[in-house]
């Protein structure tokens, strides 16, 4: 079939398939889609995701199921205005196709969450197709700036012992890789350890990779240590959060996957059961990334970085990162100014770990169509950053408790671990700081976070 034969259909913002041709509309019924109704051949409606999602076209195989045969199809999706326009050819009939057994990559891919600061996804060009919040501050850049930028502009990869690149290496033969050192390019720098398995479209072709990148202490000369003849302050942390983060992302991942329903529709009540899990995958997550942070900073021997930083960009980043969270509640925060500047020494990331726990805080607590002020201002020889709502306040015995560990102002409210204060509190006084409350109840609450100003 060619071009101008294709079979040619319209998905909408919802991902409802809102015209098609008769044949591409007879093989979304047979998957159980309804005129009007989300697009329910989830090869197809994954692509039509991925061209909305990075605003350029996709063309790319594919394999649907019709009965007891398999199609093999090549997909052209076009985002245009709030649609997305679909052109499909190909319509190949093949017998159906054995499922081939998982890779040892993909059955053991735990491995890359295990130690992981973030993580990254590509095509098969090595472009960018997804790169977490975390990757985009430590790189000084908004996500969007990033896809679609090859993975080289992210890092500049190093060379191993023996002049080996492993991610070259891997993409030739389209296989998992581990090792690959690497600088990161702007922002915060330092050196990272990648790891990555590959990524297989519909049609069985290589598409790319899912990736990690794990920080490295500075001046560490390989990938890996010996190992210690004894435990290792932290080795718990480490093992829990080996153990359970990446098995809690796969639950979240799949959660959120069958709630939205990108692969077909589902009944209204699984929708909700899977948001339901989805919301207590995250809880467990949050509560794993603090029990690790706990143990890490009551160790004798923590010591953030004292660095030269900007608390006002840091407020605007937190603020960012944030961003799509006060939306869904309606609530508006307000940033310092993009020309506004606040220089102190301490360490870039617990300073924003601290922000973004102030401001997680304020927005959950704020009432819908509220607003979080976020403000810049000096106080002596200290950097002060002024988080406050319009929640319903603190009271004066509760405002000692609240940054104890495992206390919260309401127990019975849907919230945090009861950890994020006492963790926040303790890092700022690491770094010469603190975090201190002035609330009272029904009038908000005005959190205080202070850092050593730079000295010129």
């Amino acid at each position: 079939m060619s071009a101008e034969d294709a079979v040619r259909g319209r998905i909408d913002a919802e991902g409802r398939l809102v015209g098609a041709d008769p044949r591409l509309m007879a093989l979304h019924r047979a998957a159980g889609g309804e005129e009007g109704g989300p697009l329910a051949v989830p090869q197809i409606a994954a692509l039509a995701r991925l061209a909305r999602r990075l605003g350029i076209v996709i063309s790319r195989g594919a394999v649907a199921a019709e009965g007891e045969s398999d199609l093999e199809l090549w997909v052209r999706a076009e985002p245009k205005d709030d649609m997305v326009e679909l052109a499909v050819t190909g319509w190949i009939a093949r017998p159906a196709r054995a499922p081939a057994p998982a890779p040892d990559a993909e059955r053991q891919a735990d491995f890359l969450r295990a130690g992981a600061d973030w993580m990254w996804e590509t095509d098969a060009s090595l472009r960018l197709t997804t790169v977490s919040a975390a990757a985009a501050a430590a790189a000084g850049k908004a996500p969007a700036q990033l896809v679609g930028q090859q993975l080289t502009r992210l890092f500049r990869l190093e060379e191993g012992e023996e002049g080996e690149l492993p991610l070259l290496t891997a993409l030739a033969e389209q296989r998992r890789f581990d090792g690959q050192l690497a600088e990161l390019r702007g922002g915060r720098g330092g050196r990272y350890r990648l790891a990555g398995l590959p990524l297989i479209d519909g049609a069985g072709r290589f598409a790319g990779f899912r990736g990690s990148a794990a920080a490295l202490p500075a001046g560490s000369p390989s990938v890996t240590a010996p190992a210690p003849s004894a435990p290792e302050p932290g080795a718990f942390g480490e093992r829990l959060d080996k153990a359970l983060r990446a098995p809690l992302a796969q639950i979240i991942a799949s959660a959120e996957t069958i709630g939205a329903q990108g692969e077909g529709p589902i009944r209204t009540d699984y929708a909700g059961y899977a948001g339901d899990i989805a919301t207590a995958g995250r809880h467990l997550l949050a509560l794993v990334d603090d029990l690790v942070d706990l143990q890490a900073i009551e160790r004798p021997d923590f010591r953030p970085e004292g660095e030269e930083i900007d608390l006002a960009d840091v407020a605007r980043r937190a603020a960012g990162l944030l961003a799509v969270r006060a939306g869904e509640r309606q609530v508006r925060i307000d940033a310092p100014a993009s020309g506004e500047s606040l220089p102190v020494t301490g360490d870039f990331r617990r300073a924003l770990q601290i922000v973004v726990n102030l401001l997680t805080n304020a927005i959950r607590y704020s009432p819908e169509g509220g607003q979080v002020w976020i403000r810049a201002d000096r106080e002596g020889d200290l950097a002060a950053l002024i988080v406050a709502d319009q929640g319903k306040g603190i009271s004066a015995e509760d405002q000692a408790r609240i940054f104890e560990k495992f206390e919260r102002v309401d127990p019975t409210e849907a919230g945090g671990t009861g950890l994020g204060l006492y963790i926040a509190r303790r890092l700022a006084r690491a770094m010469g700081g603190d975090v201190a409350v002035d609330s009272a109840p029904g009038q908000g609450a005005r959190f205080t976070f202070t850092l050593p100003l730079r000295r010129e």
